[in-house]
């Protein structure tokens, strides 16, 4: 059996490596039109591809509405949110005029029909020709720093990634920071020493 990167002659999405490119088709909801989305083109901008597995589907629109219900946070973050499935731009057109968990959906879905974007980011099941359940945070840089898999039943929490990427941003402003577990805006961070390898809790204290 051929393992992704042979089948599609790319390198697969890695942690701290430099997103895959895509460029897409896309549903507007906002414009209720089509449009191509290329990832080149929000260089400078931190983005996160939210892979769901399939329009008309059950767990799919409650994580999105949860999505949606988070729009003004993301903007104020200034975060670039794209849905996306191997479903057609037709599907996510029909799913948002009549699913009513989908009603007002904000964000533009991608239609990675022909496979190979979800393939490059390895959440693709190529016996069905559907995507997994992945979040990926990629910076302004093009480099993901944050990837979520989760089993397909299992939806997602909103509140959790916007701490991730609120966590990246920090560190990213202030290089030399690390963001312990649970950490929010204003908690403690860490200088990693290995000064402190043994005595982190009374650096937390400090």
């Amino acid at each position: 059996m051929l393992f992704m990167e042979e089948m599609f002659d790319y390198p697969l999405a890695k942690i701290d490596s430099e997103a895959p490119a895509f460029s897409l088709p896309a549903y507007n909801p906002k414009t209720d039109d089509e449009e191509i989305i290329r990832l080149d083109d929000l260089k400078w901008k931190w983005v996160v591809l939210f892979y769901y597995p399939a329009d008309f589907t059950f767990v799919c629109p409650t994580e999105l509405k949860d999505m949606a219900s988070e729009e003004a946070k993301f903007q104020e973050l200034g975060v670039e949110v794209l849905a996306a499935s191997t479903d057609t731009v037709f599907s996510h057109r029909a799913w948002v005029k009549h699913e009513r968990l989908m009603q007002g959906f904000p964000y533009k879905m991608l239609a990675d029909h022909n496979l190979e974007t979800a393939a490059a980011y390895n959440i693709l099941d190529e016996a069905s020709g559907i995507a997994g359940r992945g979040t990926f945070i990629i910076d302004p840089e093009g480099i993901i720093r944050g990837i979520e898999v989760t089993s397909g039943p299992l939806g997602r929490n909103s509140e959790e990634l916007l701490r991730k990427i609120e966590a990246l941003q920090f560190m990213r402003s202030h290089p030399g920071n690390a963001c312990p577990a649970k950490w929010t805006p204003g908690a403690k961070t860490l200088k990693p020493s290995i000064k402190i390898a043994w005595e982190v809790a009374e650096a937390l204290e400090k």
